[in-house]
């Protein structure tokens, strides 16, 4: 969550801008006249053409939210949200999808503001050519999502979310599913260079996921070959790591678990620096009565020992995953920070009910470093335990298409994630948030042979 893009404009770009500004009326018009030409061609086709929206406004408290707060330190309250508008369109040969989102924090923008399109952008522009009923080639700005989100997900609890622009060919005979995702990516055309220059992002990656069912058993497996640039002007080297492992998940009547492991390798960006790197997670879920279900479970990430540097990298990276999902919803781990870190032991308990329309959830998180920390003069070992996470989420759904939750969570911490993470454990730190979402379906289209039924 909140992993967001900070783009410092350059002179350039900042005239280029204004004359996009000074277009977006003729842009917008000529978009709407070509929009409603194709509502009208497609909806006598023979293909399903859809248009979807969302808007989801969230409102936020926070005090001590991802990392401890200093004394007497203001908390913070904001209201942001997420507009999209989602146009697809599938027949036999292909699908296609477009998704334009509009992200914003109220008061962002003055009330007299003139066409400022700066906020809209492309989340998913993509399309999946169908070779053969096994056989399909997917490719464009998509997002990409893999078991439980761990390696790969969409991170959609963050406002922006994210989306990749790659290419991944499907190969589904039957009950086996492969995937094999490409990716490369550059600034902008170049004449003579391949040097990228957009931080915090990866040059190239190449992946293959496999999953099989096995009656209640679903077995999943993932080879990634993750490439990131040097990290200076004068290196223009990719270096590779490689993310590689399993999943198991049971899925019984009242009973439900899961299972995975990876192993990462391969060396850093400095070129010198190798990785040796592990994850293991297990967590089982029981259903005590029909709406009622208890889930405990453990992760256990590696982490670089302060006590004995070396030139490896013992840390892991979860990489793409939607991490806000994990190791507690006030994000003090691997969102956007704890990478190359001391690790993660967390072990965690939630409580599930359900009545109707309304279903509740408390969970508890156990938070141990992987390695031990040091005091500020580097003299002793400090404990492990970092502190214990509570998170308590209520969830209406009123329809099918309008969606309300609430959430509190109350971090109790120790000293030695005062010394990790800096702040004072003293302090309260605490959230909460409120977030309404509505996901009208504004219009389709019926396959021919639908309608025929």
């Amino acid at each position: 969550m909140k992993e967001a893009d900070f783009n410092h404009a350059i002179p350039a770009q900042k005239a280029k801008s204004s004359e996009h500004k000074a277009n977006a009326p003729h842009m917008f018009r000529t978009l709407t006249l070509l929009f409603t030409i194709v509502v009208c061609i497609i909806g006598t086709a023979q293909a399903q053409f859809t248009i979807s929206g969302e808007f989801r406004p969230r409102a936020e408290y926070r005090h001590g939210f991802k990392t401890l707060p200093e004394p007497d330190q203001d908390p913070a309250f904001f209201i942001d949200q997420r507009t999209r508008l989602n146009l697809s369109y599938s027949n036999e040969k292909y699908d296609f999808k477009i998704v334009f989102q509009d992200v914003r924090t109220w008061g962002s923008q003055p009330q007299l503001v003139d066409n400022d399109g700066s906020l809209t952008t492309i989340h998913e522009a993509w399309a999946k050519v169908k070779l053969s009923e096994a056989f399909a080639i997917k490719a464009g700005r998509q997002e990409i999502i893999y078991d439980d989100h761990r390696i790969f997900g969409n991170v959609g609890w963050a406002q922006q979310a994210r989306s990749h622009d790659a290419a991944i060919l499907i190969f589904k005979p039957n009950a086996l599913e492969l995937n094999l995702g490409l990716a490369y990516n550059q600034d902008a055309p170049q004449l003579n260079t391949t040097f990228y220059t957009i931080a915090n992002s990866y040059k190239t990656f190449q992946y293959l996921w496999a999953s099989r069912p096995f009656g209640d058993i679903k077995v999943s497996a993932l080879i990634l070959n993750n490439g990131k640039q040097g990290g200076t002007v004068d290196d223009h080297n990719t270096y590779f790591s490689q993310t590689f492992g399993s999943r198991a998940s049971y899925n019984g009547k009242k009973l439900k678990g899961n299972f995975a492991v990876y192993k990462q390798t391969g060396e850093e960006p400095d070129g010198e620096t190798d990785i040796n790197a592990s994850y293991l997670a297990l967590d089982m879920t029981y259903s005590v009565l029909p709406n009622t279900s208890i889930t405990t479970g453990v992760e256990l990430l590696s982490g670089n020992s302060p006590t004995d540097p070396d030139q490896e990298n013992n840390a892991f990276n979860p990489f793409y995953g939607t991490n806000h999902k994990f190791n507690g919803l006030m994000d003090y781990f691997y969102v956007g920070n704890h990478i190359n870190s001391v690790g993660l032991q967390d072990a965690f308990i939630r409580l599930t009910q359900k009545s109707g329309k309304l279903s509740a959830s408390l969970t508890t998180h156990f938070f141990r470093s992987e390695e031990h920390l040091q005091n500020a003069l580097n003299t002793e070992k400090l404990d492990k335990y970092l502190g214990t996470e509570m998170d308590l989420v209520l969830v209406y759904n009123a329809n099918d298409e309008i969606n309300l939750q609430a959430g509190y969570s109350h971090m109790f911490a120790t000293d030695s994630m005062e010394a990790l993470k800096g702040g004072d454990k003293n302090e309260t730190s605490n959230w909460a948030w409120l977030m309404l979402t509505i996901k009208p379906q504004l219009f389709t289209t019926k396959k021919e042979e639908e309608n025929a039924h």
